[in-house]
C-alpha cells in the first residue's frame, strides 16, 4: 500500500462532543482528497492524526471504526487504515445511478423550483464563460463544478435524493475531480453547464433532464475509454 496521508487537519477543542468533533474533522479531510490522484489509496496514519487533532488516539481510532462502518474507510491487518477507493466497475455504476438521480432532480427543478433559486446556478459560472486561459484556474473550477451538481441536487426540493445522492458524493467529487483535467473536459464541461442552466430556466423539462443524464454519462463513457488507473 502506499503512503499519502491527510497532510493538514486542525487541533480540536476538548469538549463533551470530542467524538463528534474528531469523527467530522476526519470525514471532512478524507472528502477533500484527491483519492484517485496516485496508484495506490491514501494511508491513516493514527498516531499523526491524534497528533495533528490534538488528541489521544482513542477518540481517533473510534473516529475511523466509524467510517469504516459507512464505507469511506478499510483497515487491514498489520498495515493500517486505508481510504477506500473503488474499481472502475463500481465507480461506472455509480455513476449510472447518480445519473438517473441527477436528471429526476432537472425535472424536478424545471416544475417546483422558484427562479431566483435557479438564477444560483448561472452565477456559479459567470467567471468562467469568458475565460480564455481556464487552464490556469482548473482547481477553482474543478470546485466550482462539484459545487454546480451539490447545487442541483439542493435546489430540487427532494431529501430522499439528496440523503441518496449523499452516499455516492464522496467517490463522485474525487473521480470528477480528477477526470476535470483529462481531454479538455473542463472545456466540455463548461458548455455542457450552461446549456442545462438554460434548459432549467425555460422550464424545458425533458431537455434539462435529458442533458443532466447525458453529460453525467458522457462522464461514465470518458472513465470507460481512458480510466486506465482505476
Amino acid at each position: 500500500m502506499g503512503e499519502k496521508t491527510i497532510r493538514v487537519l486542525r487541533p480540536v477543542e476538548l469538549d463533551p462532543v470530542l467524538k463528534d468533533k474528531v469523527y467530522n474533522a476526519l470525514k471532512d479531510a478524507i472528502v477533500a482528497m484527491d483519492i484517485y490522484s496516485d496508484d495506490e489509496p491514501p494511508k491513516l496514519d493514527e498516531r499523526m492524526l491524534a497528533s495533528m487533532l490534538g488528541v489521544s488516539r482513542t477518540p481517533v481510532r473510534e473516529a475511523l471504526a466509524r467510517l469504516e462502518q459507512e464505507g469511506f474507510v478499510k483497515t487491514y491487518p498489520r498495515r493500517g487504515a486505508f481510504v477506500v477507493r473503488k474499481s472502475k466497475a463500481e465507480i461506472l455504476e455509480m455513476i449510472h445511478v447518480w445519473a438517473a438521480l441527477e436528471s429526476m432532480a432537472a425535472r424536478l427543478i424545471t416544475e417546483n423550483a422558484a427562479d431566483k433559486e435557479i438564477g444560483k446556478l448561472r452565477k456559479l459560472f459567470t467567471t468562467f464563460c469568458d475565460d480564455g486561459e481556464l487552464q490556469t484556474h482548473i482547481d477553482e473550477y474543478s470546485e466550482t463544478n462539484i459545487k454546480f451538481h451539490q447545487a442541483l441536487i439542493s435546489t430540487c426540493g427532494s431529501e430522499l435524493i439528496k440523503e441518496e445522492t449523499e452516499r455516492l458524493f464522496f467517490h463522485m467529487r474525487a473521480i470528477r475531480n480528477r477526470t476535470i483535467t483529462e481531454r479538455d473536459r473542463a472545456q466540455r464541461s463548461i458548455i455542457d453547464h450552461m446549456h442545462i442552466i438554460e434548459a432549467l430556466e425555460k422550464r424545458d423539462t425533458e431537455l434539462a433532464e435529458r442533458l443532466v443524464r447525458d453529460h453525467t454519462l458522457n462522464l461514465a463513457e470518458h472513465i470507460r475509454k481512458y480510466a486506465d488507473y482505476l
